[in-house]
């Protein structure tokens, strides 16, 4: 528990220290984190050994640093009805063995890493047909089966050795440097009251093993995005993706929502592609990147497909988040501007711990005919120190910043990306 007499600021504050202090103790929690393509939106089940190396290249050209193959690489998966269970490559899809394709991967000079969903199984696996007990259900009643898959009885040491061991077998192959943990269903089918709490306990056992086995793997949690959002989880999983719905508006809320409780650096956020797979929705490229950027940054789109613009961009976005992830990591985190409450712009802010730095951004989700001037109040500067805006060269005292704000700049067209750099100078 925590308290604060200075508002939600502060509180958030205080837990992001805690978690990111005392409780992520993994090495990535006080590192800055990679930026990632996932195949996942790139590609889903369809892809070969190639399409990922081809996937790295592009990456390498932009200034990714590793490129992260997605479900579908294991058993007999190009859907989701099948394989869950069965962790052995699936080494004529990939056209080779997964140590050729992590070679051919960081011979491109970007990192590797992969996806796996242990916790899960389906019933057309070799898994199920051997051990249908293992799965979570209740005698003589029909199971639910959200996306075609049931959950393992993690609860049972026998069945959290199996997966382990079969996991273990995948990742001895190569050097893998990072791992999204995917969970995409609920628990259903309860047949005990323990169960649950059993289950979590065997869930925490098995990340326990794996973090000490492999303790220069970074752990991404996930289930269905950000359903695993908790304390627990990231005592092993220094990072969580945040929302399976990659919509940029979307994110604004999910990431503000998120933000009250959990570190900037714990949170996944990808720039994707437009129309969005989820919503529809077609957004700036450059907003996507500025959304993005308030999270452990990455991509999940398909880089092949990408206009000469677009990939110009990403390289400018890249530069620019490198310049800012610092502060992603360890800075002060403001909310400015709820967008429960605004229906125009959404704002936050990161502050360097000793007040010389500041980035401010934002999205300005509606265009007006006759624009209304909005001002924006930056928070947790020095009230005496002088910045200078680095877009325009101007110097304002912490406290004119802070109390008497700056004009947002005006813009035509929904959804325009709104970005301020101050730092602090002498003069």
């Amino acid at each position: 528990m925590s308290y604060s007499a200075d508002g939600l600021s502060q509180l958030s504050h205080q837990y992001h220290t805690c978690i990111s202090e005392h409780v992520c103790r993994s090495r990535f929690a006080h590192e800055v984190r990679p930026v990632l393509i996932n195949s996942w939106e790139a590609a889903y089940f369809d892809f070969t050994g190639d399409t990922i190396v081809d996937l790295a290249k592009e990456a390498a050209s932009l200034g990714i640093d590793m490129v992260v193959m997605d479900d579908g690489w294991f058993g007999k998966r190009d859907d989701d009805n099948s394989s869950l269970g069965d962790w052995f490559v699936n080494e004529k899809k990939l056209g080779g063995t997964l140590s050729e394709l992590i070679d051919r991967v960081h011979a491109q000079g970007v990192k590797f890493g992969i996806w796996i969903e242990p916790e899960m199984v389906n019933e057309d696996s070799n898994l199920y047909r051997e051990h249908p007990d293992w799965a979570i259900q209740i005698p003589g009643k029909l199971p639910v089966r959200s996306r075609n898959q049931l959950l393992l009885d993690f609860s049972r040491k026998e069945v959290r050795d199996n997966i382990f061991n079969q996991i273990c077998a995948v990742f001895d192959q190569g050097k893998i440097d990072y791992v999204k943990w995917d969970m995409n269903r609920s628990m259903a089918d309860v047949y005990a009251g323990n169960l649950a709490y059993d289950y979590v306990l065997g869930v925490y056992d098995f990340m326990e093993r794996l973090v000490t086995r492999y303790p220069d793997i970074l752990l991404e949690g996930c289930s269905g995005g950000g359903g695993r959002f908790d304390a627990g989880m990231l005592y092993y999983s220094p990072q969580i993706w945040c929302s399976d719905n990659t919509d940029a508006i979307d994110r604004l809320k999910i990431q503000y929502g998120t933000s009250f409780g959990y570190p900037i650096s714990a949170m996944g956020a990808h720039v994707s592609v437009c129309p969005n797979h989820q919503s529809g929705r077609t957004t700036p490229f450059e907003t996507r990147g500025i959304v993005a950027s308030a999270g452990t940054f990455g991509y999940e789109l398909d880089l092949m497909k990408m206009s000469e613009e677009e990939k110009k961009t990403a390289r400018e976005q890249i530069l620019k988040y490198k310049e800012m992830e610092h502060l992603v990591q360890s800075g002060d985190y403001y909310r400015l501007v709820n967008p429960f409450e605004n229906n125009n712009h959404v704002l936050w802010q990161f502050v360097s711990k000793d007040k010389k730095e500041t980035v401010v951004c934002g999205v300005r989700l509606h265009s007006e005919a006759n624009p209304y001037i909005y001002l924006f109040y930056p928070q947790g500067l020095d009230a005496d120190m002088k910045y200078e805006d680095t877009a325009t060269g101007k110097v304002y005292t912490g406290a004119a910043l802070m109390k008497a704000g700056l004009p947002l700049p005006l813009t035509t067209g929904d959804y325009q990306p709104i970005r301020f750099t101050f730092k602090a100078v002498e003069k």
